[in-house]
């Protein structure tokens, strides 16, 4: 009986190959631009996900507790020591492929009769290389190791200073002790990441330096790198009960990244509207098919009544035809989006400096995998032909 009622459908849309054809190739371009729309947006929050970890905040931070809530007016109330037997037993621990101490510290950098505010970070250079991959270097060089006399500034902040690699810069901040200290280094380097406000204000050098000018001897924070993103909340609940909760605290990298979450839901809200208005398209195009379907086949339908067909056999039928406009459609769509996302990937996509970065970029399509987007499109695609094709039974 199945096998009966496909070839009815299928004649029936072989019948007027025109509508048939617009109706797939109209669902089958709301597939393909539902595809590359998501593909883009998808990359966009991956790519914009991994340069914030790999610039500034890595997957994991174990600082004490309070540090982000009260630590801002006295940060060195919070110093972790600078090497344990914890962070030994973090540096074990399954997934981690990193971990090293920072310094968070500010003051005044001064060269010439030019004084600018800094926010600064003591790190282990060798260390926090794989780490800070997405930091790049403009001009000058890295910092080489914990022996280096030397610091790498933000783009932004270099410029403010009118300084370039080779020059020598005064740091002043406020120590521990409340004194105020001042240390003599040299620009190695300029740098870039994808945040400008980062950039305007940055400055690192090595810890020994660091702690050198603050008069202090730990770290404000421990940050751990992964191997893969997606096993950072495994790995807090793996290295948790070697922490102890009223002397450690471990912030997650989506904790401290403000900038990307609002990103993120601004982002989603958009494409939301883009699918909702996509969805329409590909609803009206098969409804708009399936009534004059009905319309053109009233005299077929009032004959096929006459002679005993029931109305849920010819209700069948539409249905068929709705579902197989669908898939022949979404098949279509799907391996043209494919095929068109790993081509524009390939070449690329300039894009101009978003909000709030200095930089343009390029950007690609990263789709999901296949088996996500069929559990994702056919039910919805079978619950709309259902409802389309009951249209078309009311119409007739």
């Amino acid at each position: 009986m199945l096998i009966t009622s496909l070839r009815l459908a299928f004649r029936n849309l072989a019948r007027n190959k025109n509508r048939t054809l617009v109706a797939i190739l109209t669902v089958a371009g709301g597939v393909t631009a539902f595809l590359l729309a998501g593909g883009f947006i998808n990359w966009v929050f991956h790519d914009m996900r991994e340069a914030t970890i790999h610039s500034q905040l890595g997957h994991i931070q174990i600082i004490r507790p309070g540090y982000f809530e009260k630590g801002i007016a006295d940060p060195y109330a919070y110093l972790l020591p600078g090497t344990s037997a914890e962070e030994d037993k973090i540096r074990s621990t399954e997934g981690v492929t990193s971990i090293t101490p920072r310094l968070a510290f500010s003051g005044l950098a001064s060269f010439g009769d030019v004084s600018v505010g800094f926010t600064g970070e003591g790190i282990d250079p060798v260390r926090e290389r794989p780490i800070s991959s997405r930091i790049t270097i403009k001009d000058g060089r890295d910092l080489e190791s914990m022996d280096d006399t030397s610091a790498i500034l933000g783009e932004g902040l270099a410029k403010s200073l009118g300084v370039k690699p080779g020059d020598s810069i005064v740091l002043l901040g406020t120590a521990a002790n409340g004194s105020a200290n001042a240390i003599e280094v040299t620009v190695a380097g300029t740098f870039f990441t994808i945040y400008k406000e980062y950039d305007d204000t940055a400055l690192r050098l090595p810890i020994p330096l660091a702690r050198k000018l603050m008069r202090v001897s730990g770290a404000t924070s421990w940050v751990a790198l992964l191997n893969n993103t997606e096993l950072t909340t495994g790995t807090i609940e793996a290295i948790r009960p070697s922490l102890l909760p009223k002397d450690f605290q471990i912030v997650s990298w989506t904790e401290l990244a403000d900038f990307y979450n609002k990103t993120v839901v601004l982002f989603s809200k958009q494409v939301d509207v883009v699918k909702i208005i996509i969805g329409l398209i590909i609803i009206l195009t098969i409804s708009n098919t399936q009534t004059m379907s009905v319309l053109e086949r009233t005299t077929e339908i009032g004959t096929s009544l006459a002679l005993g067909v029931r109305s849920s056999e010819i209700l069948r039928l539409f249905l068929l035809e709705g579902v197989m406009l669908g898939i022949a459609g979404g098949l279509i769509g799907i391996s043209l989006g494919y095929a068109l996302g790993a081509v524009i990937s390939a070449i690329g996509i300039p894009m101009p400096p978003p909000p709030g970065m200095a930089r343009g970029y390029t950007g690609q399509i990263l789709l999901v995998a296949l088996w996500q987007l069929m559990r994702c499109y056919w039910p919805s695609l079978l619950r709309y032909s259902l409802v389309l094709c009951r249209h078309g039974e009311q119409v007739a």
